[in-house]
């Protein structure tokens, strides 16, 4: 693992919502300059940079989910959109669901997937066929926002501070990781918005506290 490094994505913390990545593939938008592209790949020790929008817009985070076996989109991507990532070679599905906002629902790594319960099921086997893991349903602290609320790398995840015992050591079983409470960017209690991480590194927005880096790089094994 190379480490965890500070950065911001147009001029902003929430570095989460623009881009995705594997430990292959780096998901950055349209537009978005290679020099800082080419800087985000080295900090993750990725192969690919894949230049996408999805269903028309800049945020890739929250409209996508990724491991190592597949990715995700809504039913609103374009075909042309789609195209890009098979392109590439990429194993992409879109997902058969009246909610777009995938990366705000799921969360992966390539041992499980925690799935908001809104989905009550219907894209299960979907899951499982595009991302080859096993899927649970769940909410956290009443929330059904799991993917906004949850970070995983297939070494450590981090969870919304709400998150209680009894669902920490669910999201474990699932994810077959070891998982902290944390927050990012001074005080944000969902990760996924200021967090881009594979196996190899995580990227934290710009606000990112010295204690909160302490309690990222113990979660994420850094």
């Amino acid at each position: 693992m190379l480490g965890i490094y500070k950065y911001d994505f147009y001029r902003s913390p929430n570095i989460g919502l623009f881009a995705r990545s594997n430990d292959n593939t780096l998901l950055v938008p349209f537009g978005f300059a290679e020099t800082k592209a080419n800087k985000l790949k080295n900090y993750l020790d990725i192969q690919e940079i894949v230049n996408v929008s999805v269903a028309g817009t800049r945020l890739i985070g929250p409209m996508s989910v990724i491991n190592n076996n597949g990715i995700l989109l809504p039913y609103t991507a374009s075909d042309e959109e789609v195209q890009v990532f098979k392109d590439r070679g990429l194993n992409v599905q879109q997902v058969k669901s009246k909610f777009t906002a995938l990366g705000n629902l799921i969360s992966t790594n390539d041992n499980g997937a925690i799935v908001s319960n809104l989905f009550e099921g219907e894209i299960d086997q979907q899951i499982k066929d595009t991302l080859g893991v096993p899927v649970q349903s769940m909410s956290i602290g009443g929330s059904t926002q799991i993917g906004s609320m949850i970070v995983s790398t297939n070494y450590g995840a981090v969870v919304h501070p709400k998150a209680n015992d009894r669902e920490l050591s669910l999201i474990s079983d699932i994810l077959k990781v070891e998982i902290e409470p944390a927050t990012i960017n001074a005080g944000m209690p969902y990760p996924s918005s200021g967090i881009i991480a594979n196996s190899n590194s995580v990227i934290v927005g710009g606000l990112t506290t010295g204690p909160e880096l302490i309690m990222l790089s113990k979660a994420f094994k850094m």
